[in-house]
């Protein structure tokens, strides 16, 4: 399996910075209480009392969502959806321990952090234009269909992982108990 970012994507956005990982063997039981709570503590100390949109991540996620065409304020990058979860509620939903970590990375360095299951990836995920043609899964169970130049993670059978590139992650490769290969991917 690969990941990458084509060739228009790196020439639109040459500012970007990735960070991927691919790990086999993750298991649902893994006790990350201990880093996850020290990890909050980090982003409660960087946050203070402050809005997530002051912060300098952000602000590059909200001119890379208004170059691509679309109200930052609508549709928010994954770690800033987090961060404004975090500062409402004061703490994040437990979803899986790989999950629950992802989810503490990205509220301390403000960057989009995703993991995949590579069980549900056909071939690879490739960071593209899309044509229209390719399918999502929304959590809810809905097909969607991205519009044409919409920038998707998608793989070689058109499946598409996530939508409006930091958006919003498909059902389909989402971390699941029985999880055990994944790829996590962050961007900057």
């Amino acid at each position: 399996m690969y990941f990458e970012h084509s060739s228009d994507i790196w020439r639109q956005f040459p500012e970007l910075v990735v960070g991927v990982i691919q790990t086999a063997g993750i298991s649902a039981d893994a006790d990350v209480d201990a880093p996850i709570a020290e990890l909050i503590e980090i982003a409660r100390g960087r946050m203070g009392n402050d809005s997530e949109s002051l912060l300098p991540e952000v602000q590059a996620w909200r001119r890379v969502f208004s170059r691509m065409g679309l109200k930052p304020t609508q549709y928010r990058c994954a770690s800033e959806s987090l961060l404004r979860r975090f500062r409402k509620e004061g703490e994040l939903p437990r979803i899986h321990p790989l999950i629950d970590l992802c989810n503490a990375a990205s509220l301390v360095f403000a960057t989009p952090v995703a993991a995949f299951d590579v069980a549900a990836v056909a071939g690879y995920i490739e960071v593209r234009h899309a044509t229209g043609d390719e399918r999502y899964l929304s959590f809810t169970g809905e097909i969607e269909h991205p519009d044409p130049g919409e920038v998707i993670f998608a793989d070689a059978a058109g499946q598409v992982h996530a939508r409006r590139w930091t958006h919003r992650q498909s059902g389909l490769s989402a971390i699941r108990p029985t999880t055990s290969d994944v790829l996590i991917v962050a961007e900057a």
